[in-house]
């Protein structure tokens, strides 16, 4: 039986209006300021593969949450990893029998932030037009099993973002104890175009027409 899970998670395309930074800075300053928020999620090291316990029941996602996007530019000729973070993630998801079969999780795509105040603002008026659109969803098409003793699983669906929807496969992990915490982590490759969103090109920088979606979710039970 198929089953359709609902979870937003946050996406959108990183866009850059930094002349001011860049003409006292330089592209190498911008550069190292933007790895530092490009570390990809991970499984925490004390979380064990979820389908090795009775995880069935209803989760509620709690403090320590995030959704956002990964997107590389080009600054003046330096490769620039760009991250976008938000902690506004709510929501519920329930499992039963080794299965994802229900979820109501929202991420409201306003609050994604960088470390540029112009970039975001770009982001929320332009890109992803949040006013319009203030969330971005991610629909379960298919069951999602949780293998025992592993931590990889496929979540297949669709993902809607600025009111377009196309079909996805997210690569994640599940892993905790079980009983009263799970961390969810996982990333989908994105082009921008799919979803209506043109990647600038302002002279200084250029953004790639392709990026990802990433989130981590902390889940506990009840």
């Amino acid at each position: 039986m198929r089953t359709r899970t609902k979870a937003a998670i946050g996406i959108g395309a990183a866009v850059v209006v930094v002349g001011g930074v860049v003409a006292i800075f330089g592209p190498g300053w911008y550069a190292d300021r933007a790895a530092e928020a490009a570390d990809e999620p991970t499984l925490s090291a004390s979380a064990a593969p979820a389908g090795g316990t009775d995880s069935s029941g209803t989760w509620t996602v709690s403090d320590g949450s995030f959704a956002g996007y990964r997107v590389d530019e080009v600054l003046q000729g330096e490769d620039v990893t760009v991250t976008g973070r938000t902690e506004d993630v709510t929501g519920q998801v329930t499992i039963a029998e080794g299965e994802v079969t229900d979820a109501d999780i929202e991420v409201k795509v306003a609050t994604i932030a960088t470390d540029s105040d112009r970039r975001d603002d770009y982001f929320r008026d332009n890109a992803i037009q949040a006013e319009q659109f203030p969330t971005a969803t991610f629909a379960l098409t298919e069951p999602a099993v949780i293998e025992d003793g592993a931590t990889a699983v496929e979540l297949v669906g669709d993902l809607t973002v600025r009111g377009e929807t196309r079909p996805v496969t997210v690569d994640a992990e599940v892993g905790g104890d079980g009983a009263g915490a799970l961390q969810v982590v996982g990333s989908v490759p994105v082009t921008f175009a799919d979803f209506g969103i043109e990647a600038p090109s302002l002279g200084f920088v250029s953004v790639e027409d392709t990026g990802s979606v990433e989130f981590s979710l902390e889940l506990v039970k009840g």
